[in-house]
Parts: C-alpha cells; structure tokens; sequence
C-alpha cells in the first residue's frame, strides 16, 4: 500500500516528478534509500516453507528486496508449533540474530 501511495516503483525506483517522500516522514519510516537511489523497504521476510519466500524472489517485485532481506527454510513446520519453535525454527533464528548482530 505504501508503494502505491509513495509512487514507488516495483524496482526500488521513484518517478522523476516525484519528491522522495513527499515531505512525510512516514515515508523513510517504511523505506530507506540505498547509495544508488533505490528505495527498498524496510522489511525482513522469515518463513520456513521455501515457496512462499520463493514467489517473492522470484515476483513481479524480486529487484525491489534485497537477497539478506528474504530468509527461507528448506522445510515447513507441518503446522506444529514445538516443531517449528523448537527444531526447524531455533536454527532460522539464530541465523537471524546472527545477521542483526553484523549490521549493528
């Protein structure tokens, strides 16, 4: 909805006749700009199904996200929450803390 509002291109771009962010700081709230202009969100997308995350990488909007920002697993929990807090997701979230931990 943002893209949408803010003019943002599926590729990270904005219209040339558009100001970046339109003066509104709910703008760089939800996007930041990179060194070569392009506006990418500020969103890390974790699932541990493989396809979903997938249909992003591969989507009508794969050049706007940044490969670190989409993290997948190889196989999904099967709806069951010990299994995925416990087993499959422990080693998706320390593989999350340990790429917070490198940006800061």
């Amino acid at each position: 909805m943002f893209m949408v509002w803010f003019s943002v291109q599926p590729d990270g771009q904005m219209p040339s006749d558009k100001t970046v962010g339109g003066g509104d700081d709910a703008f760089n709230t939800f996007f930041s700009e990179t060194g070569a202009g392009k506006h990418v969100p500020r969103a890390i997308f974790v699932d541990l199904e493989p396809t979903v995350i997938d249909e992003v990488r591969t989507g009508a909007y794969r050049q706007l996200f940044h490969p670190e920002q989409l993290i997948s697993g190889k196989e999904d929990a099967a709806n069951n929450f010990a299994r995925g807090h416990y087993t499959i997701g422990k080693e998706i979230v320390d593989l999350c803390r340990i790429g917070k931990s490198s940006r800061f």
